[in-house]
């Protein structure tokens, strides 16, 4: 996808307080181009910066889809206080409003996350607000996870939600991903009597990918985003 078909959510962090955009500079995921899309924190600023897919028919989406990626917590200031994520289902064009967020969670070592929430939260601690499951295992600050999340809105108003992983280091980014169920993230169903989140589920909206942030010197990495919607 190239850089027109992408839009930053309102409300976010502004340039000033959190560098954004393609480098050259950080190390590839194993079989990646010649760039990443990458933030940096400058200051000490709390919220966050997103972007959602703009393109005909999925901004917004009308039912579910799936979004896929590579990211990483990368090294900088400290392990804690930042987390990357993607997201599907956003509720609107600000990142004060909500989303279901498959992302790195805020912790040393680090969880693969879903959450249900708002985007400028991003993802906490892995047993943080708003967490609907996440990994049994843990990773170090500076790996590179390939990661997809499927939503798919049922009939009834249910939606499932589905998380996976593809393994880089036997299937590299170019290569046909092996996409295998994230260990200890089984299926979580939202739905539609609001009773295993505790709120209605969400059924359409856009998609795309953010970085959330409280300290100086925090930094996150894409790669490889591919994005699907529902039919």
């Amino acid at each position: 996808m190239a850089a027109t078909d992408w839009t930053f959510l309102s409300d976010g962090l502004d340039a000033a307080s959190v560098a954004r955009g393609v480098t050259a500079g950080i190390a590839r995921p194993p079989g990646g181009g010649a760039f990443v899309y990458g933030f940096n924190s400058l200051g000490v600023a709390k919220g966050a910066v997103a972007l959602f897919a703009n393109q005909a028919n999925f901004a917004p989406m009308a039912k579910g889809g799936s979004i896929r990626g590579c990211a990483q917590r990368g090294s900088g200031g400290g392990a804690t206080g930042f987390a990357p994520f993607l997201f599907l289902c956003g509720q609107g064009t600000s990142v004060n409003d909500n989303a279901y967020l498959l992302g790195l969670s805020d912790d040393d070592p680090h969880r693969i996350v879903l959450r249900k929430g708002s985007v400028a939260a991003g993802i906490a601690a892995a047993d943080g607000p708003g967490a609907l499951t996440h990994s049994s295992e843990s990773f170090a600050q500076g790996t590179w996870l390939h990661l997809r999340l499927d939503v798919v809105v049922n009939t009834n108003g249910d939606v499932v939600l589905s998380v996976f992983r593809n393994d880089l280091v036997k299937h590299p980014v170019g290569a046909a991903a092996d996409w295998q169920p994230v260990a200890g993230m089984a299926t979580f169903i939202d739905d539609a009597l609001a009773i295993n989140s505790g709120s209605k589920p969400f059924t359409s909206g856009r998609s795309g990918f953010g970085f959330a942030v409280s300290d100086v010197t925090r930094r996150g990495f894409f790669d490889q985003l591919e994005l699907a919607r529902q039919t």
